[in-house]
């Protein structure tokens, strides 16, 4: 699941890439116009007066660049995953050792023991931590490059069918501002259509889907957030 900081990071450049937009738009219509005979006026539907809905997270997910961008970085974290994995199977290791051995060794061998799984588990803390913050910072490149250019497809989009707002549904309340929307005034579906016309990247070939994963709007496979194995339970050095 994508975490609670890159669904910030995105909402926080939709909301800057749709405040730009409307900066270009009302620039450009504060400019002064070059002189022409009878210029046509500009026909836009800004003053549409529907309501949308648009799951900003899911479009990113579901779009073919989107489930492509994320499945080769899934593949480019596997040699970290195994790893950490290695890592935390010898630290679960040591702790077995002196959970099972710790009574029968002499006091500077038990010593000795005990210090080495301190060191080895923050070893491991530490990897891990730097595994997540690397992968959701790779993460959050991948969605800010797709919400960049879905922006404008999605200003076109309200314009053309006459919606005056479209609100952000990725939290849901009571975290995100929607209480209830009915599947009518959801645009994610064409908005992804629009942007996977205007990418021109193939839709992925259809696979089973991992354990772990989920479908966002049934328009394809939202990636899992990178797993790190987290340090094991077990007998703890005194």
């Amino acid at each position: 699941m994508t975490s609670k900081f890159v669904r910030i990071s995105m909402t926080t450049a939709f909301a800057l890439s749709m405040a730009a937009l409307a900066q270009t738009n009302s620039a450009a219509a504060a400019a002064p116009s070059p002189a022409a005979p009878s210029p046509a006026p500009a026909t836009t539907n800004a003053a549409g007066t529907k309501i949308g809905t648009i799951n900003v997270e899911q479009a990113i997910y579901a779009t073919n660049e989107g489930q492509r961008d994320f499945e080769a970085l899934g593949k480019k974290l596997e040699p970290k995953q195994n790893e950490l994995k290695n890592l935390n199977d010898e630290v679960d290791g040591l702790k077995k050792q002196l959970s099972t051995q710790g009574d029968k060794l002499n006091d500077e061998s038990r010593s000795s023991l005990v210090k080495q799984v301190e060191l080895k588990q923050k070893s491991l803390e530490r990897a891990v931590q730097d595994a997540r913050d690397d992968a959701q910072n790779q993460q959050n490149e991948i969605a800010q490059r797709i919400l960049q250019k879905m922006a404008p497809l999605l200003v076109k989009y309200a314009g053309d069918n006459g919606f005056g707002v479209i609100i952000d549904t990725s939290n849901p309340w009571p975290q995100g501002p929607v209480l209830w929307a009915g599947p009518a005034v959801d645009i994610t579906k064409p908005v992804v259509d629009a942007y996977n016309a205007q990418s021109g990247v193939p839709a992925p070939t259809p696979s089973a889907p991992k354990p772990g994963t989920v479908k966002p709007g049934g328009t394809g496979t939202k990636p899992p957030a990178p797993s790190t194995p987290k340090p094991q339970g077990g007998t703890q050095p005194k």
